[in-house]
């Protein structure tokens, strides 16, 4: 996966809200008065005994969304800018009423009425606009208001006395409000062209402020906004120098009393933004940038040398900022006129830092994965080739088997803990299943068994996730997907333990990541990153929150305040793509949650396309249905913000088969841990009531090879059955369509030897 660099730097101390609950469970009873028949006449059974099945009950637990990668649009389209609208439209006479109301309609004003109603305003309510209703977007944001918000900006920092005095920060904040809503709603907000120079222009004046790296309190919010601003118009060409600025400005011992270290993380964003664009023309002004600074390399080196002592506490912040420097520092390997020294002041970190269990192993471990990005083929001369297996088995000693399809490694979990994790993942699955609605795993997909890695907090998450799984762990868990056609492939995702609410510890991550596994098995062909052109990040992410959420019975509050605010349109959430976080989670959460309660039959449609991989026909879908369902959706929002969202609402979902004779089935409901050998057979029965249009037989997981077999007149078997399912694995579903009332028959016979499977029965 790519790296979420940018969410790193803006959004990490953002803490995301868990989504609503929306668990119904079928109960299953004969009507009053009507006597439930009794069990069938079994015949002998021919083959091997039926095995005992066991569900553990489910154990709710934490989680929260992963973060993935932020991912540019490659639409290099400049549509015109809107007019502008007229004065009268925008509410309130003066500045400072407007500024007490926060209406986004007031930051359609122009000229100097405009920089001095964000000056007047909050960061709280400049910050609120970076979710600014569509109908005001172009009027707060296009060009031309940018450009009157970048000139102000520039004369306040020719000023600046460090402090906020002259709202300085309002203005950076304002201009990285812009961007953000340009880059989602850049045909309504219209071209960027001449605002990168402006932007430029008022940075540099900033920095050659006297005072803009003052190591005071008053200093730490303006100088974290320059720096952020810096990276904003994704031109790092533009600002090596002040990258350097920075880092020889940092001392630990002034800095970090004044917070300033915030304001250093930054400036490591501009520098991967150079080598990450995907504009040549760009990339190689930014190797020119780089050979006409030759500081920075000692400065980047002299920065992690002073700092280090402090970035290897126990501050998740301090972590990543750690990882970002060193990533830097090896980065510029790859520039070949500087690779012999960089690689020098890397092998430096590596040898000083006391080895894989040393007194600083968190800097062996990020020396370490940067040089499995950046530089792989000299691992050799850093003596980091086998860092990953070596950390791995330091560092992850647990490893507990819940099923045969799914294993945990830990770093310190408990025996107790391990069951709770075991038991909360087995019991999602019926939930999954019913929201879902799938027929077995997708065609290809071979990622049968899961393992789940569990750090012992986000510290030791962040620098042994990158050391062990080359994988960024500037996110809140991960799941790893790899290519699930492969023979071999391991899907994992990687999580760590956080304080519990009732006191102790839990998972996090937990059953937000499982369900993107499920998800990836059930409904979605391919690999991650194979279904982009189908537009799936509405889907994927808001789908995990669903169902993660609904399993804990947990209500999004943060979602029914999004809902409140009308941000976004059903049309523009289909074209969801990973950056804004509110976007991203509480407004997918909203849209599945929408189409699962109000467009069953597009969702399902949907899904037929996604799992076979038809991502121009999935796209067809959604582009058929257009606006046609914006205005629906958005009176369906003003439900939700007035209450319904606190509701439940009734999803269906399976549970685990009741009856204590492990053959029988039921109205959906599961059976788990089936097994039998080579040559034998699982037999199962279900009484299917008068009327019953459909009957659906389904198993799963597992290993070996497993076909199942329908009979309605008793036992099936290979020699008596009516129809059958016999793929190469245990993936198997038949669908009988009126089914005879009364009980009919299906059994898993073994081809090979297998055990784990689990077998779904639903009418």
């Amino acid at each position: 996966m790519s790296t979420a660099r940018l969410l790193r730097l803006q959004q990490l101390a953002r803490f995301l809200t868990l989504v609503m609950a929306i668990a119904l469970t079928l109960g299953l009873f004969a009507p009053r008065g009507q006597a439930a028949p009794a069990a069938p006449a079994v015949p002998a059974d021919r083959g091997a005994a039926p095995p005992s099945a066991s569900v553990p009950p489910s154990v709710p637990d934490a989680d929260a969304p992963q973060l993935r990668a932020y991912q540019d649009s490659d639409d290099g389209s400049a549509p015109a800018e809107a007019p502008a609208p007229s004065a009268e439209a925008f509410g309130p006479d003066t500045e400072a009423d407007e500024a007490a109301a926060c209406d986004p309609a007031s930051f359609g004003r122009t000229g100097a009425a405009l920089v001095r109603l964000v000056k007047a305003s909050s960061l709280d309510c400049v910050n609120r606009q970076f979710q600014i209703p569509a109908e005001y977007a172009a009027a707060a944001f296009r060009q031309s208001q940018m450009l009157t918000i970048a000139e102000a900006l520039q004369e306040s920092a020719r000023t600046y006395q460090g402090n906020d005095g002259d709202s300085i920060s309002q203005l950076m904040l304002y201009l990285q409000a812009g961007y953000s809503v340009q880059w989602t709603k850049a045909e309504t907000v219209g071209p960027y062209d001449e605002l990168p120079t402006a932007i430029r222009d008022a940075v540099n004046a900033f920095f050659a402020n006297p005072h803009a790296l003052d190591p005071t309190p008053a200093n730490a919010g303006p100088l974290e906004r320059a720096t952020v601003l810096a990276d904003v118009p994704r031109r790092s060409d533009h600002y090596v120098g002040v990258v350097r600025k920075v880092l020889d400005a940092y001392q630990p011992e002034t800095w970090d009393r004044a917070n300033l270290l915030r304001a250093v993380n930054p400036v490591f964003q501009v520098l991967f933004r150079g080598y990450d664009t995907k504009n040549p023309d760009e990339r190689e002004e930014f190797r020119k940038a780089l050979l006409a600074e030759p500081g920075l390399l000692d400065a980047l080196n002299g920065f992690i040398l002073r700092a280090r002592g402090h970035l290897l506490d126990t501050d998740r912040n301090n972590s990543l900022t750690l990882n970002n420097a060193i990533d830097e520092l090896t980065r510029l390997a790859s520039v070949e006129e500087l690779a012999p020294r960089a690689r020098a002041m890397v092998k430096n970190l590596v040898d000083t830092a006391g080895g894989i269990t040393g007194p600083d192993w968190p800097q062996r471990a990020s020396a370490a994965a940067s040089i499995q990005k950046a530089d792989r083929a000299n691992c050799g001369y850093y003596g980091t080739c086998d860092d990953p297996q070596r950390f791995k088995d330091a560092y992850l000693p647990i490893r507990h088997t819940c099923s045969p399809t799914l294993r945990i490694l830990a770093q310190d979990l408990t025996a107790a803990q391990l069951a709770a994790a075991c038991a909360s993942l087995n019991g999602q699955d019926a939930l999954f299943h019913g929201v879902s609605r799938d027929k077995g795993p997708v065609a290809d997909d071979r990622n049968a068994a899961l393992e789940v890695v569990a750090f012992d907090s986000y510290v030791q998450y962040v620098p042994l996730g990158r050391a062990i799984f080359n994988t960024d762990t500037n996110n809140g868990g991960i799941y790893l997907e790899g290519d699930p056609s492969a023979a071999g492939n391991q899907a994992r995702f990687l999580a760590y333990e956080e304080p519990a609410p009732g006191g102790g510890s839990q998972i996090r991550n937990l059953n937000h990541e499982y369900t993107h596994y499920l998800d990836a098995r059930f409904n979605l062909w391919g690999g991650f990153g194979e279904g982009a052109p189908g537009k799936l990040v509405w889907w994927t992410e808001g789908l995990a929150e669903v169902v993660a959420t609904s399993y804990l019975k947990e209500v999004n509050r943060a979602a029914i305040e999004s809902a409140a605010r009308h941000s976004y349109r059903l049309s523009e959430l289909f074209d969801n793509d990973y950056g804004d976080q509110n976007r991203v989670y509480q407004w997918g959460y909203l849209a599945v949650r929408y189409m699962l309660e109000r467009h069953r039959a597009d969702v399902d449609a949907l899904l037929a396309k996604w799992r076979v991989g038809d991502w121009k026909g999935s796209r067809a879908v959604t582009t058929a249905i257009g606006t046609g369902y914006d205005a629906d959706f958005d009176r369906w929002l003003s439900g939700c913000a007035a209450g319904a969202c606190a509701n439940i609402p009734e999803f269906p979902q399976f549970k685990a088969c009741e009856d204590g004779d492990t053959r029988r089935l039921d109205r959906n409901c599961v059976r788990t841990g089936v097994s039998a050998t080579a040559g034998n057979y699982a037999h199962f029965y279900l009484l299917v009531p008068p009327g019953t249009k459909q009957l659906r037989v389904t198993s799963s997981g597992g290993t070996g090879n497993a076909d199942l077999y329908y009979h309605w007149g008793g036992w099936a078997y290979t020699d008596s059955y009516v129809t059958r399912s016999a793929g190469p694995d245990n993936a198997e579903t038949l669908t009988v369509t009126d089914p005879p009332a009364g009980y009919v028959f299906f059994s898993l016979r073994a081809e090979r030897d297998f055990k784990g499977v689990t077998v779904t029965s639903e009418f």
